[in-house]
Parts: C-alpha cells; structure tokens; sequence
C-alpha cells in the first residue's frame, strides 16, 4: 500500500511538473551544435535558424561547430548531453543514415534522438564542366554516353542527398560513370572548374553561383518548378526525369529523454520560425525552402527517408567506412 501510494504521489508531481516545465524553459542560454566547420550550407543555415528560434523563445542561442567524421563527432556530442532542452543539434539529412554511412557511428538516428522540426529542404543542381561537349542536358548526356569512360562524377560525401541523388540518376539514365568521393562540396567544386571531374549533383545553395557565373553548366535543378534565382535552369522534370524530385534537408534534433514539454515548446517555436518573413527571405536568397513538420511529422519522414536511401545505397554496392 505505501509503495502504491508513493507511485500515485511520483506519478501526480510529474503531471504537476510538466506544464511548470514547459513554462519556465529557456531560462538560460541554449547551445545549438552544428557538427560541421563554419562557412558550410548547414553552418550557415544553422545560424540562420538559431538567430530567429533565438527571438522566438526570447532566450540566446549559442552556435558550436563541432566538425568531424561526416558530423558523427559533433551530433554523438549532443547525443551524450543532458536531455534538458540546452543543447540541441542542427544537421543535414545524411545525419539520419548513421552506420549505413559510417560504421564506426555509435548512435541510432532515429533511436538516441528527439527530432524537433524540420528547418528547410534545397534541391539539387547538377552541373558540368564547360568542357563537356553539349548545350543542354539533351545533347550533353548524349555526348557522355558515348564515351562514358572519359567522365566522372563527383561526391561531396557518402551518403549525402548529392549521393543519393547521383546513385539514382545514374540507375535511371544507365550511364556507366565512376564516381569520385570527396570530403566536402568545396573540394569537389574545385576538381568540376579544374576538369578533373565532369559532372556533380549537390546542394544548389552551394552550386548555383557557379552556374550563374558562367563557370559551369547546369543542366537541371531538382525542384518540382523553376527557382527564380535560376529561372533559365529547367526541372527534372522538363527533362524527362519525372519524379526525380530529390532534395537536401536540414533539421533540430535533441537528445533522446529530453521531456515531452521541452520538445513541445521548441517545435511551436520553430513553426513560427519558418512563417517569419525576415527567415523566409534570407533564406529564399539562398534557395532554401522553410518547412514546418513538427516532431510526429518530421519523425515519420526522416522513417521513409532512411528507408528510400539506404535502399539506394544498398543497391549500388555501397560500403560504409
């Protein structure tokens, strides 16, 4: 009976405590972990995002770059934090493939981590050499497909939305192209203008500047309509890859126990973060498109995602290092 009782007791203290929980975070200063170096597409957003999420709770946020190991360093950090609501990740969508991209990773994505939302999603460009003979993606994918030998595609890192996106153009258009693995987009930006490598699918918040400067190709985005900051660039779809609609995305995470309250009360921040119109426009001329799935929603897609990807991966014989 008095264990009952002091059941009964713990059970109301915490149904008493969650909405004073939820009342009284922040009430310090929050440090968001981003598990790349600065000056990165996910660093920059990452600032972006913590610097309105910061108005919105009406409490600072710190970055923290935490670069390494394909961000297993910076996002296993998190992970081992105290689930208070005080530190939380911000990452890329090749975080959530975990061993499927590094063995070594010693999380579970979607096991040791609380998603919180969704922060925006950019498609993809992909770009070739000017010397690559061709105009457009017609007779450019024609000329390769004659020597398929001669080209190579570059990868700014395994498991990445580029990655994917390269493992399943590939599949479709029956090309037969090496690939060439590099550590980051930089580098393999370098290795395109050099004519090192050919051909590269990324992030167009990254490549689209080089198309616009006329030092590289582009020969489609992946975005279901044109970007305006590209209007000349046609779709994926208007080049007969119906569907081919793969995006890069990016996301909050926090440790796995932070408290329902917590989560609560940064998802309905982070909503309100991606309707602010300071956000949207600064990231619209980035290219990046704010979304708003809150933690079910933006759990169940990052489910399908891993499913979809790893299935690509798995496909191509892809090993994880």
């Amino acid at each position: 009976m008095i264990i009952r009782r002091r059941t009964l007791l713990a059970a109301a203290g915490s149904l008493l405590a969650a909405p004073a929980l939820a009342q009284s975070y922040p009430n310090k200063q929050i440090q968001m972990i981003v598990p790349y170096p600065p000056g990165g597409g996910t660093d920059g957003l990452g600032r972006l995002t913590s610097d309105v999420l910061a108005e919105k709770l009406g409490q600072q946020i710190l970055i923290r770059n935490i670069g390494g190991a394909s961000s297993v360093t910076g996002s296993d950090t998190v992970r081992r934090s105290d689930p208070d609501g005080y530190t939380l990740l911000f990452n890329a969508s090749l975080f959530v493939l975990g061993k499927y991209i590094v063995a070594s990773c010693p999380y579970d994505p979607q096991a040791d981590f609380r998603p919180i939302a969704q922060a925006g999603e950019a498609p993809l460009v992909l770009l070739a050499n000017l010397d690559v003979p061709g105009t457009d993606y017609k007779s450019t994918i024609a000329e390769i497909a004659k020597q398929p030998k001669k080209y190579f595609f570059a990868l700014s890192s395994g498991g990445s939305a580029g990655h994917v996106a390269t493992l399943e153009f590939l599949r479709r258009t029956k090309l037969p192209l090496d690939t060439v693995l590099y550590k980051g987009t930089a580098p393999a930006n370098a290795d395109l203008l050099s004519g090192s490598v050919q051909l590269f699918m990324d992030p167009w918040t990254a490549l689209l500047p080089l198309a616009r400067a006329g030092k590289a190709r582009a020969l489609f985005v992946t975005s279901r309509e044109r970007t305006g900051l590209a209007p000349d660039i046609p779709t994926t779809d208007e080049v007969g890859l119906t569907g081919f609609n793969i995006s890069s995305w990016y996301g909050v995470w926090a440790p796995k126990g932070t408290p329902d309250p917590i989560v609560e009360r940064l998802a309905v921040a982070m909503a309100e973060v991606s309707k602010d119109k300071g956000f949207i426009a600064k990231t619209g001329a980035l290219g990046i498109v704010p979304t708003a799935r809150g933690p079910a929603e933006f759990a169940a897609f990052i489910k399908s995602e891993v499913e979809t990807n790893t299935g690509l991966l798995r496909d191509a014989g892809y090993k994880p290092e």
